[in-house]
């Protein structure tokens, strides 16, 4: 069973129509925490602010989660759901991420090299600097376009799995695991985004 977490912020609607489209239909939207817990993969879709995943906390749903992918259930964060993975943003310093993985997501900058950059990034974009040994891009090829809409980024670190360039490079997945996340939307970003879900449904 696949738990997709609902915390009144996540793009349910287009995650549960892409999961259907795949033959995955054993599935359940939930704020449950034991559903988390009895889960054999969860996900957690996000868009808006990131001082909504405060709800995470307030359910139990941060702890139900910490403790499932502890045992190794495989866990896919989107947009906001990948920032949370983080210890927290600076979209609202007052909200902690799960604390996964190291460091802080920050605003795109107003410029760079010398230009004016817009921001929210929205749009397609490409994937870049694809990990050979990710799972979850795994057939995915350098150069990818997939979709995005975002004014946050998640830093480059270690466990980076692509990156994308919008005012300097960002991470577009991280992999870590069990633990995985992209910022861009899979459920909107066509046959790469249905690729990436379908090598999440196959681990």
């Amino acid at each position: 069973m696949i738990a997709v977490i609902d915390y009144k912020a996540g793009n349910l609607t287009s995650v549960v129509k892409a999961l259907r489209f795949l033959g995955a239909n054993d599935f359940v939207v939930t704020q449950s925490p034991a559903a988390v817990l009895s889960a054999d993969k969860i996900v957690l879709p996000g868009v808006g602010h990131f001082r909504s995943t405060r709800l995470l906390e307030d359910l139990g749903l941060t702890q139900a989660t910490r403790e499932s992918i502890a045992t190794g259930t495989p866990f896919l964060g989107i947009c906001v759901g990948l920032q949370w993975l983080y210890q927290g943003s600076t979209e609202a310093p007052e909200t902690t991420g799960l604390g996964h993985f190291p460091g802080q997501c920050e605003r795109f900058p107003a410029a760079f090299e010398g230009n004016d950059l817009k921001s929210p990034h929205v749009g397609w974009n490409s994937l870049e600097n694809i990990r050979p040994d990710s799972r979850l891009l795994k057939n995915v090829a350098n150069g990818s376009f997939v979709y995005y809409t975002h004014s946050w980024r998640a830093p480059l670190s270690v466990d980076t799995a692509a990156t994308t360039l919008y005012g300097g490079p960002f991470t577009a997945a991280i992999e870590r695991g069990n633990v995985m996340g992209v910022q861009f939307h899979p459920e909107k970003s066509a046959e790469t985004g249905l690729q990436v879900l379908r090598n999440f449904l196959a681990l």
